[in-house]
C-alpha cells in the first residue's frame, strides 16, 4: 500500500478542487495512483452535478469583460441557484474566466440546438464539395462530412469549445465542475461579444 502524503493530497486538491477528506479517499482507494484519483473525483463531481442540473437558477452576475485594450468586448450572465454562492471567488472566477474565454474564441452559438439549419446546411454543402474536390471515395463522403462538421461545433458552440486555460477540457465540461465544486447548479444563460470594427450584419 503506498503511503499518502499531504503533499498528494494537495496536489490532487489543486488539479481537481475537491474536499481534502475526498482527495485522501480517492487516492487511498486507488493506492496513491494520481491519475486514477483524478478519474474517480471528476467521475463522482460529475455525478453529482447531474443531479443538481435540473435545480432552479436566477441569482448570479452579468460578467462584463473588455480585451486589446477595448477592441474586444464581452457580456456573459451567469446564473447560480443563491446570492450567497453569486459572491463567492469561485463562482466569480468562473464567471471572469468565462467571459475571457469568449473573448479569446469567439465563439457564435451557445450550443448545437442555436445554429440555425440554412447555415448547417451550407457547411454540410461546403464539406461535401471538399471532400469530393479532394478524390474521396463516395462511400466515405458522409463519413468525412459529419466529422467536419463536429469540428465545426467545436469552432462556433461555446460549450463544444475547448477551453483556453485547459484545452482537455470542453466548456460543458468546466461548466459540470463548477457546479461539482460549488454545490449548486450554474447556467450559462447567454452571451454576446463584439470586436471594433466587426460587420454587424454578418
Amino acid at each position: 500500500m503506498a503511503e499518502i502524503t499531504a503533499q498528494m493530497v494537495k496536489q490532487l486538491r489543486d488539479a481537481t478542487q475537491a474536499g481534502m477528506l475526498d482527495c485522501r479517499k480517492a487516492l487511498v482507494a486507488h493506492d496513491g495512483d494520481f491519475d486514477k484519483a483524478v478519474t474517480f473525483l471528476r467521475e463522482k463531481g460529475l455525478a453529482a452535478a447531474a443531479k443538481k442540473a435540473g435545480r432552479e437558477a436566477r441569482e448570479g452576475k452579468v460578467e462584463l469583460y473588455s480585451h486589446a485594450g477595448g477592441r474586444i468586448g464581452v457580456m456573459v450572465e451567469v446564473n447560480c441557484e443563491t446570492d450567497f454562492v453569486a459572491r463567492t471567488e469561485q463562482f466569480q472566477t468562473f464567471a471572469h474566466d468565462l467571459a475571457l474565454h469568449i473573448a479569446a474564441s469567439a465563439p457564435k452559438y451557445m450550443d448545437i440546438a442555436e445554429v440555425p439549419a440554412d447555415v448547417l446546411e451550407a457547411e454540410r454543402s461546403i464539406a461535401r464539395n471538399r471532400a469530393l474536390q479532394e478524390g474521396k471515395p463516395e462511400k466515405v463522403v458522409d463519413k468525412i462530412v459529419d466529422g467536419r462538421i463536429e469540428k465545426y461545433y467545436q469552432d462556433v458552440c461555446l460549450m463544444r469549445q475547448a477551453y483556453v486555460r485547459d484545452d482537455k477540457l470542453t466548456i460543458a465540461d468546466l461548466l459540470k465542475q463548477t457546479i461539482a465544486t460549488i454545490g449548486e447548479n450554474v447556467i450559462i444563460r447567454r452571451f454576446v461579444r463584439w470586436e471594433l470594427g466587426e460587420d454587424v450584419s454578418a
